[in-house]
């Protein structure tokens, strides 16, 4: 299972936000570089970036900070946060991103979704599923929709999406445990390479999400708090 540290930008500064609230946010790091050098130190080869600022703006914003993290260390890059255009995914991949993250466009035009996923493939994009009591959220989950996460997943999985990272808003940054009964009733309903995010708090967490199934785990909160050892949770996935 893939581990996937996750850097939170806001003004070049590398934060977390508690539940997805912007007047929650707390700095960790004045340079995300130094961040994702510790972590490739420790055996980490992937990283989960999201422009918070883009994904408020509705465009990439902070692609600088991108391509620094993409030129500076070797790690894997998937970055979302404001991929709203095609030039925006054009800067995204000119900046170093292996993937990207793609959650609102997908849940308010699914046609330019599908087009984006034929032209780049299915390697390329993830399916972004944000929710809040199962409805997706949009626009840096400042907006919420009517689709049911399980049905969109599953939607998007038969129409040829392969990877989708899943958010339960709720979860997140509480350090209270991740959406078990969530991700398992997804595993079940569709054949997606499942990637969890949202309240991981400890090693035997991720180590259930493994044994569920999920083909990754973004961590974030955990590690900036010391509830996880990276180098331990490293050495064991």
């Amino acid at each position: 299972m893939r581990i996937i540290p996750a850097i939170d930008i806001i003004g070049g500064k590398c934060v977390r936000l508690t539940k997805g609230d912007y007047a929650t946010q707390k700095i960790y790091s004045e340079n995300p570089l130094d961040m994702a050098k510790m972590f490739e130190d420790v055996g980490v080869k992937y990283l989960h970036v999201v422009d918070l600022d883009g994904a408020k703006a509705k465009q990439i914003v902070n692609n600088k900070t991108l391509d620094l993290l993409a030129s500076q260390t070797g790690l894997q890059i998937d970055f979302g946060g404001g991929i709203k255009t095609e030039t925006d995914i054009k800067t995204a991949f000119e900046c170093g991103a292996k993937q990207i993250t793609v959650g609102s466009i997908a849940a308010q035009n699914s046609t330019l979704m599908l087009e984006w996923l034929m032209k780049y493939g299915a390697e390329k994009i993830i399916l972004g599923a944000d929710c809040k009591n199962r409805m997706i959220a949009t626009n840096g989950w400042l907006e919420s929709s009517n689709l049911d996460v399980v049905d969109f997943v599953k939607e998007f999985n038969n129409n040829g999406v392969k990877y989708s990272i899943v958010t339960d808003i709720d979860k997140d940054g509480m350090l209270s445990g991740p959406a078990f009964e969530l991700y398992k009733e997804i595993l079940k309903e569709t054949k997606i390479k499942l990637i969890a995010s949202g309240g991981i708090t400890t090693i035997e967490d991720v180590q259930k999400l493994k044994i569920m199934g999920c083909e990754g785990a973004v961590i974030g909160k955990a590690i900036y708090e010391g509830t996880i050892n990276l180098k331990e949770l490293t050495e064991l996935c």
